[in-house]
């Protein structure tokens, strides 16, 4: 009851009803566990150090390794090759983190469309001034919407997500083949790097050697300074070309740093394994390989299924939704008891521009996985025959090589025969070096020919039968 100016008056049944409703509806409420906004800002400083902290010989990462097939035996690590360097990108690297974070945004949106539409409650409350005393002058609502979806749009919904959650998958699956490409890239670069210092400094010597050749000679009257001039000059160069590589060296490792997720500063102290790259097989049928297995194409799959998903969701639309809406009113003395009905009026319009739309999504998914099919297909024969096309240069210049070594031998023996000078003995070993050089740019191209190769088949060459094996 409730006591008003010196009065006690009963409180009717549908005030009551109200009140107790919105009694409900406030435990209701207050028993929910809502979450509080929490503020997590960056600190770049933060960031920093975290990564400084990154380390290959950490026990997580060790841990990661033993997790993905590594012995315990094979630990710590020894000679970090492609395999090797991977696995640190994998748990280091932060691009990853970026593609896990979408993935775990997909999988909660593939949640998110397998819930069920909420039920609504309302309720209203008027006052009327009607003086009519037979009136009562209060009128109370309270009435709850039910949503019934048809045509399983619940279950579209969610065939959708399904598929948009592995592309997601996939997406992340691309990176990770991204990372280990760049990796086998750089590595082989900075190999070849490693090679051409070697090389160069070989080739220096030599200049060296004939510098001073020159130099007793024009001491001795016994050659002109233009000849010597020009072997200066060719010294110079030589030393200037082992300088710009060594240069290059730390640009090569610091960018194999960052392939590999890892500060430069660790990468320093590994002990990298040359790439042993080789295809000596009769390659499979590549084209195949390519089309079942590259992740773009199982991605353009995915897309096309999500778009195939929203072209049923919007068919579906054309049958509309319902409402039931079961209320009961207190209007000025009356007890009123309603049951409603409601749903869009789309049997009018049948949905025709959703579905017109959706359909044009549709062959846009198609012909753009046409479009990558045909890409692929042109890449993979242009990888293909760039790698043949290495190989044979590769088998030409070692041939070279070993007719020059032919040579420097003779050469040699005709040296101590006594029938050539030291001057020209040295010429001879610096044309080997040049042979030399030309060997590792080809060895360099082929294995850049497989990486280029192994990037579009998007596979490892060893699980194809196109890698057997073989020495740099």
């Amino acid at each position: 009851m409730i006591k008003r100016a010196g009065h006690i008056t009963c409180i009717s049944p549908a005030i009551k009803l109200v009140l107790t409703a919105s009694l409900v509806a406030s435990v209701f409420l207050s028993g929910c566990s809502f979450q509080q906004y929490v503020a997590k800002p960056i600190d770049p400083l933060t960031t920093l150090t975290k990564f400084e902290q990154k380390d290959p010989a950490s026990e997580q990462f060790h841990q990661y390794l033993l997790s993905n097939g590594y012995t315990a035996d094979r630990l710590p690590v020894k000679q970090w090759g492609v395999d090797e360097l991977t696995y640190c990108a994998l748990f280091f690297h932060p691009s990853l983190d970026v593609a896990r974070a979408q993935l775990r945004a997909a999988s909660f949106a593939e949640v998110s469309a397998a819930e069920k539409t909420t039920p609504t409650l309302s309720s209203k409350i008027a006052r009327s001034n009607d003086p009519d005393p037979a009136k009562k002058p209060f009128a109370f609502g309270l009435s709850i919407d039910i949503p019934i979806e048809t045509a399983n749009k619940r279950e579209i919904r969610i065939e959708n997500a399904k598929h948009l959650s592995q592309v997601a998958k996939l997406e992340m699956a691309q990176t990770a083949w991204q990372l280990r490409s760049n990796i086998a890239q750089s590595l082989a670069e900075y190999q070849f790097n490693q090679q051409q210092i070697q090389l160069l400094t070989k080739e220096e010597i030599r200049r060296q050697e004939i510098v001073a050749i020159y130099q007793k000679r024009v001491n001795l009257g016994a050659a002109s300074n233009i000849e010597l001039s020009t072997a200066n000059l060719q010294l110079q160069l030589a030393i200037s070309s082992l300088n710009t590589k060594k240069q290059d060296s730390a640009l090569l490792l610091s960018k194999l740093a960052s392939n590999a997720g890892l500060p430069l500063s660790k990468i320093e102290k590994m002990a990298l394994m040359a790439s042993a790259k080789n295809s000596d097989n009769e390659p499979v049928n590549i084209n195949t390989v390519a089309l079942l297995n590259r992740l773009d194409i199982r991605i353009a799959l995915e897309r096309y299924a999500a778009a195939e998903a929203k072209l049923k969701l919007e068919i579906a639309k054309q049958y509309p939704d319902i409402v039931i809406s079961p209320g009961y009113a207190f209007e000025f003395g009356d007890n009123v008891w309603s049951l409603g009905l409601s749903g869009l009026m789309t049997l009018l319009n049948k949905n025709k521009i959703g579905i017109a739309e959706a359909t044009q999504l549709r062959e846009v998914e198609a012909a753009q996985f046409d479009g990558l099919q045909t890409k692929i297909i042109a890449e993979t024969n242009i990888a293909n025959a760039e790698l043949t096309q290495a190989k044979q240069s590769l088998t030409n210049k070692k041939n070279l090589l070993a007719q020059q070594q032919t040579y420097t031998q003779r050469m040699i023996h005709k040296f101590t025969a006594g029938e050539i000078d030291r001057l020209e003995l040295a010429f001879v070993k610096l044309e080997e070096i040049t042979a030399e050089k030309n060997v590792a740019e080809a060895d360099f191209q082929l294995t850049s020919a497989l990486n280029q190769l192994e990037n579009t088949l998007q596979k490892p060459l060893t699980e194809i039968g196109l890698e057997n094996g073989g020495e740099k």
